[in-house]
């Protein structure tokens, strides 16, 4: 998946001048964890709620006075709308990032956030998880229970459950404990029927 599906396109953009409480209040509008800052319409950096944190609120500095140029991250780590998700990913971990800017032709066209990206893959997950529970039809091959193919005329025994043909009990049985989470009698297994 392309990380343009999952970027934010309303993103905030102030310019270097401009001081970390517009930083603040920009962050807040959006609910964004940064914005990006330019100088005459080029953007230069970058400043996070951390940048405001560490480099403002917890040295004492009034927000109202210092100015993003001061605080900014610079340069920008960007992709292009056409980058997958794992390569952005990737670049997130090398650099330490929590946030990539999306461009075309160095105009910014939003931001990626890495908690964007953790609520996507988990809507697909619920997603697949919701079809699955719905009862669409889900093939799920587990190849240690399989061994052979066996013409099911000749076969000794079959699966009550399925059908499967078997030349053993113990094979059988093997195929209900594995596959149907019955319990294996026919292996001897008597624990399991007192449960």
């Amino acid at each position: 998946m392309p990380v343009g599906a999952v970027m934010r396109s309303d993103v905030a953009i102030l310019e270097t001048d401009s001081t970390a409480e517009k930083a603040i209040d920009a962050m807040q509008e959006k609910k964004a964890r940064s914005i990006l800052v330019s100088n005459k319409g080029e953007v230069v950096g970058i400043v996070s709620k951390t940048d405001v944190l560490f480099k403002v609120t917890s040295q004492g500095r009034n927000p109202g006075k210092v100015k993003l140029r001061e605080i900014m991250t610079s340069p920008v780590t960007a992709v292009n709308p056409q980058t997958t998700i794992k390569d952005a990913l990737a670049l997130m971990d090398k650099n330490k990032l929590r946030q990539l800017m999306v461009h075309a032709f160095a105009a910014p066209l939003g931001m990626l956030f890495r908690e964007d990206i953790s609520e996507q893959v988990e809507k697909i997950s619920l997603g697949a998880e919701a079809a699955a529970i719905s009862g669409t039809p889900a093939c799920i091959i587990d190849t240690r229970t399989i061994s052979y193919t066996m013409d099911a005329s000749k076969a000794k025994f079959q699966c009550p459950y399925c059908g499967s043909p078997f030349d053993t009990t113990e094979g059988l049985s093997k195929h209900i404990d594995r596959l149907h989470e019955e319990s294996g009698v026919l292996e001897g297994d008597y624990r399991k029927m007192m449960k």
